[in-house]
């Protein structure tokens, strides 16, 4: 299997475009109503969805990451863009590398994150 793209569904799906636009430039494509950004191997599309309404009432519930070998850097331009930062950039005692989150208009939460280990990547889920 491969995970290749999330689905953010809003009821002012433009107040996102228009965000995420900011922090990562032109869309990849928009078509039909959907807008979304190539990044990496994945992709991120925003979109109307009937079943969404206003803000997200849970926004870490889930939190999709970005990964990035400049932390701090990107960090600071998505902060200047206009990024909500709901955290600044951070590490865990004894790792290497950062996290930083952000929120959305519609309260959903993202992260930059350095890349993983292969060491990291192999160990096992507790």
């Amino acid at each position: 299997m491969d995970f290749n793209s999330i689905l953010i569904g809003s009821e002012e799906p433009q107040a996102l475009v228009d965000y995420y636009a900011r922090l990562f430039g032109e869309p990849t494509w928009s078509d039909g109503g959907y807008t979304g950004w190539l990044i990496g191997s994945g992709a991120v599309t925003i979109g109307p969805h009937d079943q969404v309404k206003g803000k997200s009432a849970h926004p870490g519930r889930i939190i999709w990451n970005i990964e990035s070998a400049d932390v701090q850097g990107d960090f600071e331009r998505f902060r200047d863009a206009g990024g909500i930062v709901v955290r600044e950039p951070y590490g865990f005692e004894g790792e290497q590398g950062l996290i930083a989150t952000f929120a959305d208009p519609d309260d959903n939460y993202f992260q930059l994150m350095s890349p993983m280990s292969p060491e990291a990547e192999s160990k096992p889920n507790p």
